[in-house]
């Protein structure tokens, strides 16, 4: 063979071999691309030319007791784009230009932020700015430099009518953090969704968010929207209808003008709250809508602490309105009965130390009743001392009292029970006899929340059971019997009309409506005394139980009694009397 034709067969079989490598690797990449990686690959087609929009439902309403909306939505305008168009190189810049030139001062890093925050895939949009207007929008979507990655898209806003009028009872709801957003990241929510952060809208939030939508859309390769391919509806949230009479609420908070403390007012058979007021308040809408950390930094910084809910959260000495407590375990334990008497010269002396009452001459020889109507802490401190620590603690956890009421809103304290293992467990100290009788006048280490003290008042005028306060009509509350002597109850009633009719709370008499109730004036270490009353009405059949707490009012009788009496005479009655009743002690 020649050297020509060895040649010739070499070059043809290295070009049949380089022929069959070739048909392998493509008949090998062909295998890849449609068999081995088929589903990533459609995956990037299909991420290629469809978006998909998260429509957020409108929440449910809430209404008060009269059908009046104290929470509900708008329409406004958000401005959306997806991660996969605004992370082209410039976007951010662009669009950073256009916004500023339209007031929403916004940089080229807050909006890589923004949407670093809400990103969860680079085809589903996410929001740019919020809460603008059909006018802004117009003005926005017209300027001949829009960026054409943005599009604007409707969405339902939150506002609050009643304002600050019902902002503890209320609350209201933001934009999910990112903690947030990992500790319900099973439950539905994305970067962006709104979230109940206080209130009715946060313990409900699961009833109130609805069920958010979604639109799927085919893009051109430029991004424009060419046709829909799948929508599906979001689905309202649950309205809920509260037991707050607004109209009444505005009373509370003429009243409460210019103080701190609460009040508030409850149904004393079923615990349904009708007034709930915490003063000072603030405004939720803003928060809703946005503010700027400065702002924020004030409102939470305030020393008047406007967003402390007082009535659940702040946790306060009760003073004499506890005395319904000791007197009704005496009574049933048959410590004391009706003509049990002691003899008050104005102090006690208990081993080298000297408790004084309130009424530095004395009452004289009182009864359970007369110490009720003229609330002698003298009687109290003997009732202490002859019923005992354990017993008194004991008997004041019955009565819910350093435990939670169960509420139906978050951010509730506990308070404080307190007793000797409480003692030795948090200051490694053992108990007194002077602790007891502290306790026994509701000071020393006992705090109780104004709801508990309303909790406590309601069992005293409903015949011995122990409501649950709550706000939502329908609510599963529970109504515990706690089988205490009829005789007993009658007695501390009728102490508690003496104390209105000729005792401490003369004052809330004046009122056009028969009350039954107990002043208060506690101990505070950090100024004037607490003011304290607590009143039921009609005395003589009660219906409703109201509380007021002015911190430092001073005088529970004077300050704090013709609040609860024109409160209540507002709601049995539907009509105020004015202030002409106040004064007195």
């Amino acid at each position: 063979m020649s050297p020509e034709r060895t040649s010739m067969d070499f070059r043809l079989l290295v070009w049949r071999i380089f022929m069959m490598v070739g048909l392998f690797l493509l008949v090998g990449g062909l295998y890849s691309f449609q068999v081995a990686q088929a589903d990533r690959y459609v995956k990037l087609a299909t991420d290629n030319r469809l978006r998909f929009i998260r429509i957020p439902p409108p929440r449910g309403v809430i209404y008060d007791a009269n059908g009046l909306s104290l929470a509900e939505n708008v329409r406004t305008f958000d401005i959306k784009g997806y991660p996969l168009d605004l992370s082209k190189e410039g976007v951010f810049s662009r669009i950073a230009v256009l916004f500023q030139r339209h007031g929403i001062p916004f940089t080229e890093e807050d909006l890589a932020r923004s949407c670093d925050r809400q990103f969860w895939a680079p085809f589903r949009a996410v929001t740019l700015v919020s809460n603008l207007t059909l006018s802004q929008v117009a003005d926005l979507v017209t300027d001949p430099e829009f960026v054409p990655q943005l599009f604007p898209f409707p969405v339902w806003r939150r506002i609050y009518p009643a304002g600050p009028l019902a902002a503890h009872v209320t609350g209201y709801v933001g934009e999910i953090t990112r903690e947030e957003l990992q500790q319900r990241g099973d439950q539905g929510y994305l970067g962006g969704d709104q979230l109940g952060k206080a209130g009715i809208e946060r313990f409900y939030e699961e009833q109130l968010r609805g069920q958010a939508g979604e639109e799927a859309v085919e893009v051109d390769a430029r991004g424009r929207r060419l046709r829909q391919i799948d929508y599906r509806p979001p689905a309202p949230g649950a309205d809920i209808r509260l037991t707050l009479d607004l109209g009444a609420q505005r009373v509370a908070a003429e009243l409460m003008s210019g103080r701190r403390g609460v009040l508030l007012a409850m149904d004393v058979h079923t615990g349904a709250l009708r007034v709930f007021y915490s003063s000072p308040t603030y405004d939720v809408n803003p928060l809703t809508w946005g503010v700027s950390p400065s702002e924020w930094g004030k409102l939470v910084n305030d020393p008047d602490r406007p967003m402390l809910n007082r009535a659940i959260g702040g946790v306060y000495p009760p003073g004499s309105v506890f005395k319904v407590v000791p007197a009704l375990l005496g009574l049933a334990s048959g410590t004391v009965t009706a003509s049990t008497t002691v003899h008050c010269p104005g102090y006690m002396n208990l081993g080298d130390r000297t408790f004084r009452c309130w009424q530095r001459w004395g009452h004289g020889r009182e009864n359970l009743v007369t110490a009720i109507r003229d609330s002698c802490d003298v009687y109290f401190y003997q009732l202490g001392l002859w019923l005992g620590a354990d017993a008194l603690v004991s008997f004041a956890e019955r009565f819910g009292i350093g435990q939670l009421t169960g509420v139906d809103l978050p951010g509730e304290v506990e308070g404080t029970a307190a007793g000797r293992e409480w003692k030795k467990r948090r200051l490694n100290e053992s108990w007194y006899q002077g602790d007891t009788v502290n306790y026994s006048i509701g000071q020393g280490f006992l705090l109780m929340t104004p709801l508990q003290v309303a909790r406590m008042a309601a069992v005293v005028a409903n015949g011995g059971k122990l409501v649950t306060p709550h706000f939502a009509e329908g609510h599963s509350a529970s109504v515990t019997d706690l089988q205490l002597p009829q005789e007993a109850l009658r007695l501390v009633r009728k102490g508690l009309e003496e104390v209105v009719r000729t005792g401490t709370g003369k004052p809330a008499g004046a009122f056009g409506v028969e009350i039954a109730g107990k002043t208060g004036t506690a101990q505070n270490a950090h100024g004037e005394d607490h003011a304290w009353f607590f009143g039921y009405a009609p005395a003589k059949d009660p219906k409703l139980v109201a509380v007021a707490l002015v911190e430092g009012g001073g005088k529970g009788s004077s300050v704090a009694g013709p609040l609860v009496a024109e409160l209540l005479a507002y709601l049995c009655l539907g009509e105020r009397r004015g202030n002409e009743g106040r004064g007195g002690q």
